[in-house]
């Protein structure tokens, strides 16, 4: 059975003045209809551009300079922007941090939805109303027909959010793509918009990518996760299973420095050192000097991202054997 989406060695990198930089080492991963997955990592492990290289969306000086991303068995890569617009926003759906950013100010909430959907369907304005206030329900906003002729900034950070996924949920996508979701939302209402979209990506049978650096919400939500490092996959598996026992170092790391999983009044672990920029990887594993088992092969060989135990887990570690 072929996935809803593959990519395949995804390479993205910058043209700066002095070289190509590469921000994506060639990731590969799939995703099947209806299935939710996490992209996890500290800022600056390349998982908001896989986001963004997935639709084709990555601005200059940035390009795709490899791999493929074949999405219905289309290669989205070889797409032009008007075959790419069809897909992008419409079976393809995109959530982002804030969602000031993706709400005008100036329109109300039922002009943004309407608007969207006449721009991709083939229907009526009464039609495209009767859409959007479905979605507003789906979604749980109280007093939906109210909330329609109301502006962006009526409405609280969830709500907000809220609104956005109902945006985003419109088309009837088949995959949606959340980039830290809700990064900028109390802890409460976090729970209850991931809630949701686990609710909304079973009920509609939509494929979830959720980027985050939150492994707490991804354990909660995805049923396979993808941890980043450096622009490449480290370790990918079931979500249970890396996160009952991860396998290699910065992911243990990740999992330590959750404040769940110590102690009360303990002191939080934290990862020494900080995430290389682009300028500066180092040669062999790229997490080498941060890593407490780093030996010399660590320094000069890059490790593949191999399984471990079975196939289900793969680790991109020297020092991990079983």
């Amino acid at each position: 059975m072929s996935h809803l989406l593959e990519v395949n060695n995804l390479e993205v990198k910058f043209a700066l003045r002095f070289g190509d930089l590469t921000a994506i080492n060639g990731i590969s991963f799939a995703l099947d209809r209806g299935e939710r997955m996490g992209l996890v990592g500290e800022s600056g492990a390349g998982k908001s551009v896989t986001g963004f290289a997935i639709i084709n969306l990555i601005s200059k000086p940035g390009f795709i300079s490899g791999g493929q991303v074949m999405f219905n068995g289309r290669d989205l890569t070889t797409l032009s922007n008007e075959a790419m617009r069809e897909i992008r926003g419409n079976q393809i759906s995109m959530i982002f941090q804030d969602p000031m950013m993706t709400l005008n100010p100036v329109l109300t909430i039922g002009t943004q939805m309407v608007e969207t959907l006449l721009a991709h369907r083939g229907i009526t304005r009464a039609e495209a109303e009767a859409i959007a206030l479905e979605k507003l329900k789906k979604v749980q906003i109280p007093s939906p027909e109210k909330r329609l002729a109301q502006y962006p900034h009526e409405f609280s950070g969830g709500m907000r959010q809220r609104i956005v996924i109902a945006i985003a949920l419109l088309t009837d996508p088949e995959i949606i793509i959340a980039d830290e979701p809700t990064t900028a939302l109390d802890v409460t209402i976090q729970a209850e918009i991931m809630d949701l979209l686990q609710q909304l990506c079973e009920s509609e049978h939509t494929g979830l990518i959720l980027i985050t650096h939150d492994l707490g919400v991804v354990s909660q939500v995805t049923e396979k996760i993808a941890v980043m490092y450096a622009g490449k996959i480290v370790e990918t598996g079931p979500t249970d299973r890396v996160v009952s026992n991860p396998r290699h170092p910065y992911t243990q790391g990740l999992i330590k420095a959750l404040p769940g999983s110590l102690q009360p009044g303990a002191r939080l672990n934290q990862i020494p050192g900080m995430m290389p920029t682009l300028t500066d990887i180092p040669p062999g594993c790229a997490f080498n000097p941060r890593c407490s088992l780093c030996d010399t092969i660590c320094r000069e060989q890059e490790p593949p991202l191999k399984a471990v135990g079975d196939d289900a887990c793969k680790v991109a570690c020297h020092m991990v054997t079983k």
